[in-house]
Order: C-alpha cells, then sequence, then structure tokens
C-alpha cells in the first residue's frame, strides 16, 4: 500500500509525464502536487517508487517517468475520468443505414477523437439470422444468389452450375429455402442442409448446395475479421515513432490482424472497460503500447468488442469514456 502522500505524488507526475512527455523531476512534483513538503522529501518518496517499479529513471535525466505498472496503479485508484459531456459523442454519431456502414463509422469515430488507432471486432457472421434468400437467372449458367440477414444487411453471390436453371425451379429452390431456413442464424441453415438437402434429388439439390456452400463464404468475407481506423496516426506518435523497429511489428500485427483478434475479443467477457497496459497484452509489438477495449452488444447480447490502441502515454481519463460511450452508440444503433 501506498501512503496518501506518494499516491498524490505517483498521480501528480503520471499527469505531467501524459501532459508534457517529459521526464518529471521534483521541482515539478512540488509545483504541481499541491504538497507542503521539501524537494528532498519528493526525492526520497521517488527513490521508494522506484524500488516498488512504480517509476523509473531514464539514463539522459534526473526526472523519472511512469512504468506500466505506474500507470495501471494510476488507471485502478488515482485517475478521475473525465465528464461525458466532454467528449463531444451523441446518438448521430453513427449512421443507421447499414450494420457494417456502422461499425466502420464507430472504428473511424474512434480514432478520430483518439488521434490513436480505433479498431472494432465485426461481430461473429455465423451467428446471423437469416431473413431471405433469392435466386436470379443470369447467362451462361449463371444464378445471382442474394442473402438478406435479419440486421438487414445484403449479400449478393454469383453461383456457375452446371446446367442452366428455369425461372420456376429458382423460385422452387428460394420459396424451399425460405420455407424451411428463414429465422434461423447460420449455423442452423447449415445443419438443416446436411441433414435434410439430401432426400431432395436432382438439379435442385445441387442448387441449394451450392447457395449454402457460396452463402457462407459470403458471409464470412468478413467473419470475425478487425475494421481497423487511423493506424497512421499511430506514426505521428514521439512515443513510438522513434523505434521504428517496433513500428514496423505492430504495422505487422495489424496486417495478420490474428493475434489482435484474440486479444481484443477478450473484452467480450468483460462486463465494461477492460485496459492492457504494455506486456500485459502478451504480445510483443504492444509492449509500448495500451489497448482500451469495451464489448457492444445488438438487443441486449453481446455481439463484438471495439477500442483503441495508442502509446502508454495517453490520456486515459478521456480515452476511457470515448471507447465505453462508442461502444454504448454502437450497441443502440445495431439494435435498432
Amino acid at each position: 500500500m501506498l501512503s496518501d502522500r506518494a499516491q498524490i505524488l505517483l498521480k501528480t507526475l503520471v499527469e505531467r509525464y501524459i501532459a508534457d512527455g517529459q521526464p518529471v523531476g521534483s521541482r515539478a512534483l512540488s509545483q504541481y502536487s499541491g504538497l507542503d513538503i521539501s524537494s528532498a522529501t519528493i526525492r526520497n518518496v521517488m527513490v521508494d517508487l522506484e524500488q516498488l517499479g512504480f517509476v523509473a529513471s531514464p539514463h539522459t535525466s534526473a526526472g523519472r517517468v511512469p512504468t506500466a505498472l505506474g500507470y495501471r496503479f494510476f488507471v485502478d485508484g488515482l485517475m478521475s475520468v473525465q465528464s461525458l459531456e466532454n467528449i463531444g459523442l451523441t446518438p448521430g454519431s453513427l449512421p443507421l443505414d447499414s450494420p457494417q456502414r456502422t461499425i466502420t463509422a464507430a472504428s473511424n469515430l474512434l480514432s478520430q477523437l483518439t488521434h490513436f488507432a480505433g479498431v472494432v471486432v465485426s461481430p461473429r457472421r455465423q451467428d446471423t439470422v437469416l431473413r431471405q434468400i433469392e435466386f436470379l437467372p443470369l447467362s451462361d449458367k449463371r444464378v445471382l444468389l442474394i442473402l438478406v440477414t435479419d440486421d438487414g444487411d445484403v449479400q449478393n453471390r454469383i453461383i456457375q452450375t452446371q446446367t442452366a436453371f428455369p425461372t420456376a425451379d429458382l423460385i422452387e429452390a428460394a420459396n424451399f429455402l425460405n420455407a424451411n431456413c428463414a429465422g434461423k442464424t447460420w449455423r442452423e441453415l447449415r445443419i438443416f442442409v446436411e441433414t435434410e438437402v439430401r432426400s431432395v434429388k436432382g438439379q435442385l439439390a445441387e442448387l441449394l448446395n451450392s447457395a449454402v456452400l457460396f452463402g457462407q463464404s459470403a458471409l464470412d468475407h468478413t467473419a470475425e475479421d478487425l475494421v481497423i481506423s487511423g493506424e497512421r496516426n499511430l506514426l505521428e506518435s514521439d512515443d513510438l515513432a522513434n523505434n521504428m523497429g517496433r513500428l514496423r511489428q505492430l504495422f505487422e500485427l495489424f496486417e495478420r490482424k490474428t493475434a489482435l483478434l484474440q486479444l481484443m475479443e477478450l473484452g467480450n467477457r468483460a462486463d465494461g472497460v477492460q485496459i492492457f497496459i504494455g506486456g500485459e497484452s502478451g504480445l510483443a509489438p504492444l509492449d509500448e503500447c495500451s489497448i482500451i477495449t469495451a464489448p457492444y452488444r445488438a438487443n441486449g447480447q453481446i455481439i463484438g468488442t471495439l477500442g483503441v490502441i495508442g502509446p502508454t502515454r495517453m490520456a486515459y481519463e478521456r480515452i476511457i469514456p470515448i471507447v465505453d460511450v462508442t461502444a454504448k452508440l454502437l450497441s443502440s444503433a445495431l439494435s435498432q
């Protein structure tokens, strides 16, 4: 446990370092902490905090900077979160015309408001509910498959068939699937086709199986994927731009996405905002970064996670409510 005086000095140090980006000395701590104590006492407290691992001394300065442990202590118990009125987010901040547009807009909004990278994990599409299937005849043994999901998303795919299907057969196939599969999730539709469509013979079976195969591909195009906006903002961060090797690793992480996706999906298990500071993420490219995440919902069910990636020196008291409110706005938009 830290004494009240040590906590005040640590809070002041973190806040000054976040604001200025420069190691904080005893004179600045005396000026901004509001404590009536000598510089010698402040230096003694700093030695104690350094021994506990909360602060570190750069080789080029007599001042100190917070460590990942210091940031963690600050975030967990010392920070004052900014008022929501100062964030500038309103129910109209996200478009409502298309779920994918809404998700992309949320990622862009996070990036614009924080000047870091905004990340949104797209919903698991295999749990999407099918509303309607249509087949339209095209030339050269091709059929246009149209999938309409319960959230209003529309996917189009061209199916290359072995034979030319007359319009009546296409209508029959669509009616069969709509009668038996509308209202089912895509997982349930797959199971139905595997068990029931076997009894359907001839060309209709070919069309139905092709629809499931290509429909799965269409819905999985962005399945469990990441929408990342504002990666270039990280190039302008003094804390990251000085280490090009680490930046390269970070952008490779964005490109591969798999490891980052697994980390982001941990937010699905959280009740609210979750924060990974430095090495807490378990991913080496993020050792000098922090990730702030929050789950978002549709009709009360958690369907994805969003967040912000930036340097460990970030204004947590401002960015945490931005992430929290954006998750609530996205939940509201996708539930309408």
